[in-house]
């Protein structure tokens, strides 16, 4: 591995921050673009900025590097971030929206991007047994000491979708990853390969207005993560062998004191 030039990669960072904020758009691009050829495996996050700003095709994914460092500089206050300042409550409505569908309990539970173990805490009770898995090896040893999961793994989410040899699960959870994922084909089509016919899936997405959104799939929006259409979100469980069971329009979190909208989505595996 090419050892990165941290000084020359802070100051064209720092540099592209300071273009954005002063809405020198051109500037910031040629400044992010540098920052990509001094560190290709895009740890800051550049390429998902260039996107956001308008420029460019927006990647199929957030880079690994990037969500890897994201979270592991945020494990320590990220439940304090995301529940108290952002009023994140999806876990919880995971729950009661299977309650109220009449769905479970469950015996093997798959929880994508597990983070510090929100959706495992509030699914522990109505599954027998919960394998959680994500990328920020920080996030997973405080799921860890939360004693929650009965497995739990370090890994990319698409990665371990298509080498996992585990048993089957019959309930896929994933709460604040479509975020970080533009195209889904991958993760819907690797779910649908580690559950059992029949099995439940369910996840939270974000989206943008039409008018934003301008008949796209996918994009990223202003705050650099992933917004998806509900036509997209359809189509691509339909055409990966799951049927729609419920969505459900909700607001996924508040960021600068403005609602973020986006849908709960349940489906269910043909058997």
């Amino acid at each position: 591995m090419t050892k990165i030039d941290e000084e020359a990669l802070a100051e064209a960072y720092n540099r592209a921050l300071a273009h954005e904020k002063a809405g020198e758009i051109d500037a910031a691009v040629a400044a992010y673009h540098e920052v990509l050829a001094i560190d290709p495996e895009d740890h800051g996050g550049a390429s998902v900025r260039i996107a956001a700003l308008g420029r460019g095709e927006a990647p199929t994914r957030a880079p690994d590097a990037y969500v890897e460092t994201l979270f592991d500089q945020h494990a320590e206050d990220f439940e304090e971030i995301l529940v108290e300042q952002l009023g994140y409550a999806v876990p919880l409505m995971v729950l009661q929206r299977l309650q109220e569908l009449d769905l479970g309990p469950f015996k093997r539970m798959l929880d994508l991007g597990c983070g510090t173990g929100l959706t495992g805490g509030a699914m522990r009770d109505i599954v027998e047994d919960i394998t959680g898995i994500d990328i920020s090896e920080n996030m997973v040893e405080i799921a860890h000491e939360k004693d929650l999961y009965d497995t739990l793994y370090v890994a990319e989410i698409e990665d371990f979708l298509e080498d996992n040899d585990d048993d089957a699960f019959d309930i896929v959870t994933a709460t604040d990853v479509l975020p970080y994922l533009g195209a889904l084909e991958p993760l819907f089509f690797g779910a649908a390969e580690n559950m059992v016919p029949g099995g439940i899936l369910v996840f939270s997405s974000e989206t943008l207005p039409d008018a934003v959104m301008a008949g796209r799939p996918y994009m990223v929006g202003p705050h650099q993560r992933f917004a998806h259409s509900e036509a997209y979100v359809r189509e691509r469980l339909n055409a990966t062998g799951f049927d729609l069971v419920d969505i459900t329009e909700i607001n996924v979190r508040m960021q600068d004191g403005e609602p973020t909208p986006g849908h709960l989505v349940v489906a269910r595996l043909r058997g």
